[in-house]
């Protein structure tokens, strides 16, 4: 079971988060965000994958910010298409073969765009409340390389509430799929069963219920969950 720890703000904080080494940091790109980030992510294990939320943003934009923080997975937050992502996927891949030819003649030169040797994986996000139409997801299912189910609510995230995770009884699919929403430490009993079943859990995604405000997690309580899961 992996661990992602999402809405990370604060470069000390970053540090701190990263130094119990989770799988993924998340950063949102959102401006509507209370979360939103801009500014420098220090250097951490290349073992810890950073993510990018971004809610219906442009293509243009999401490339752009992939290479500027050299991120390794997206999470698509928002309203986004079947269509969206195969346009976003096709850019990468032009991008990345370019970056691999320019390498081949030029070692090294300064200002040079950054795509991961590896595919950037794909997340894509769909809320939850009491009830779920899972044929939806139907036509991302060749598209992507995971889910997210959070919980709906007012905000595109971080709203600290669950949804009926037995909604997920349901889920038809083999496509594995982060679990979000509100999970916190009086959690990690439901966790546990949650995980002994035969859903595709790939991912814990953890962010306001370990939070001191906004994007400053508190470390004790992170650390105390993962060691505990």
């Amino acid at each position: 079971m992996k661990l992602k720890v999402c809405g990370m703000k604060y470069v000390e904080n970053i540090q701190q988060v990263a130094d119990l080494k989770p799988d993924y940091l998340g950063f949102i790109f959102y401006e509507k965000s209370k979360r939103n980030f801009e500014g420098i992510i220090p250097e951490f294990s290349n073992s810890i994958k950073k993510a990018g939320v971004f809610v219906n943003e442009y293509i243009e934009i999401v490339i752009s910010l992939i290479e500027e923080y050299r991120l390794d997975a997206i999470q698509l937050h928002g309203d986004e298409s079947v269509d969206y992502v195969i346009k976003l996927k096709k850019q990468l891949a032009e991008n990345r073969a370019l970056f691999i030819e320019e390498n081949k003649q030029i070692k090294k030169k300064k200002n040079q765009h950054y795509i991961s040797k590896k595919e950037v994986e794909i997340i894509k996000v769909f809320g939850i409340k009491d009830t779920f139409k899972f044929e939806v997801l139907k036509p991302y299912l060749e598209v992507v390389d995971f889910f997210l189910f959070d919980t709906k609510g007012k905000e595109r995230g971080g709203n600290g509430t669950k949804f009926d995770w037995s909604v997920l009884e349901k889920y038809p699919f083999d496509k594995p799929f982060f679990l979000s929403g509100g999970i916190g430490l009086e959690d990690v009993e439901e966790v546990q069963k949650i995980m002994k079943s035969d859903l595709p859990i790939y991912a814990l995604d953890v962010n306001s219920k370990f939070e001191s405000k906004p994007g400053l997690k508190n470390i004790n309580e992170v650390k105390s969950f993962k060691n505990t899961l």
